[in-house]
């Protein structure tokens, strides 16, 4: 079946995480060298990202943390600044070459309102958080099959993590689409599991030839 949803994680394959990132290292007071070199072994081990602050900061509570921010009206949510350059033409292309697009992440709901403001063009923006599942829970994948409104077969996922995205994506029968950056992409490159992507692209700019060619 041909493709006619196309629907992208949020995380390294719209948004840059480097700053978010780079903003907990220094708030820890951990030199950024340090925090990224624990987020590699952490992806490494296939454990969740949030085991780095156990790694770095022993006791920290990320949550809390992210309360007390709010309180002073700070947060470390990302915004235009942090868009890859190709995101927002990419998403435009394909809605006017005819394709439903969508966003679902691993993110919490503030994240929907920020992708919009950011300029994003999607004929549906979701959470993690307002779904109630993570990735790469199959349930997660059932929403967007719900979500797409057309089969499993006729949806590519666009995203960067094999363990997240290439796999689950592939297990619910949709067609999936490593990208090719950020630190996830960069350690899971190797994994043999990379091999069940339909696809590998570096920018989005290449996802129309290759979903014509599936």
């Amino acid at each position: 079946m041909a493709i006619r949803c196309v629907v992208f994680d949020v995380g390294e394959t719209l948004v840059a995480e480097d700053r978010m990132w780079s903003f907990w290292a220094d708030r820890l007071g951990v030199p950024r060298s340090r925090f990224f070199a624990a987020m590699g072994a952490v992806i490494e081990r296939r454990q969740h990202h949030r085991r780095v602050f156990d790694l770095v900061a022993p006791g920290f509570d990320l949550d809390a943390a992210r309360r007390e921010l709010a309180a002073l009206g700070a947060t470390d949510a990302f915004d235009a600044r942090d868009l890859y350059p190709d995101a927002v033409p990419a998403l435009r292309t394909l809605r006017m070459a005819g394709y439903r697009v969508g966003i679902a992440g691993n993110q919490p709901e503030r994240a929907e309102p920020a992708l919009r403001e950011c300029g994003f063009e999607a004929d549906f923006i979701a959470s993690s958080a307002r779904w109630g599942v993570e990735k790469p829970e199959p349930a997660f994948f059932d929403k967007v099959v719900e979500a797409a409104g057309t089969d499993a077969s006729a949806i590519a996922y666009v995203g960067d993590r094999v363990d997240n995205d290439i796999v689950p994506a592939r297990a619910a029968g949709m067609r999936a689409i490593l990208v090719d950056r950020g630190l996830w992409a960069a350690v899971q490159a190797t994994w043999p599991e990379a091999g069940q992507a339909d696809a590998g692209i570096r920018s989005l700019d290449e996802l129309p030839s290759r979903l014509r060619s599936m």
